[in-house]
């Protein structure tokens, strides 16, 4: 059976993309990745070939598409349970699903304000209160996750939310952002995977530039 194939956009501003392809790699599971640079603002009309949506990420495994990141990092973790994508214990799995879909669904004005871009220049921005209260609500979250696991990754071993938050900690990066000593340290052990250091690489060696995503 041929390997399952991940369709993402650039490495340097692509943050859905990032989360799957981390995912995968960082455990193991083999997968075939096929780029596909934005070519405008908002996207690429090629993106309408393989998904449904217009959008990446989308992976297609023995002629099933799935789309939409926790999605994809869902079906793989189901498909290769050996992989720790989920935690073993029923309750962490719980936990780690809801930290998950918040992502999913929260944090829009540190998302809107800060795009994720692997090679920008470490430095701030202007803080609104609405950014302040995406990123205490991110470090409470992560703080709590790590006391209770002990480390070194937020369920201990590397799991699906540590993929879902990966573009969050390259934000709080190269944004600039004031950080915990505990959260410090846990961006500092996900920043130094191999995985994270190879989209890293290959991030800064992409020649586009989406202005849109330069703030």
């Amino acid at each position: 059976m041929a390997d399952p194939v991940l369709y993402i956009g650039n490495k340097n501003y692509s943050s859905w993309s990032f989360r799957p392809w981390l995912g995968l790699r960082a455990t193991g599971i083999a997968f075939e990745e096929r780029l596909v640079p934005f070519d405008m603002a908002g996207g690429n009309a090629a993106f309408r070939a393989f998904s449904p949506t217009g959008k990446v990420p989308v992976l297609v495994d023995d002629g099933v598409t799935i789309w939409e990141s926790l999605a994809i990092l869902d079906h793989v973790a189901r498909k290769h349970p050996g992989s720790g994508l989920w935690p073993e214990d029923a309750v962490r799995r719980s936990q780690a699903m809801a930290m998950s879909a918040e992502m999913v669904s929260s944090f829009q004005a540190l998302r809107g304000a800060c795009p994720m871009n692997i090679r920008r220049p470490r430095k701030p921005i202007a803080l609104t209160p609405a950014i302040v209260a995406d990123v205490e609500r991110i470090q409470a979250l992560w703080s709590q996750c790590l006391d209770r696991s002990g480390g070194p990754f937020l369920f201990g071993s590397f799991s699906l939310a540590d993929a879902m938050f990966a573009p969050v900690v390259n934000r709080l990066d190269v944004y600039a952002f004031k950080t915990r000593p505990d959260v410090s340290g846990y961006m500092a052990r996900m920043q130094a995977l191999p995985a994270w250091r190879e989209w890293e690489a290959a991030a800064r060696a992409e020649p586009w530039i989406v202005e849109e995503d330069e703030a």
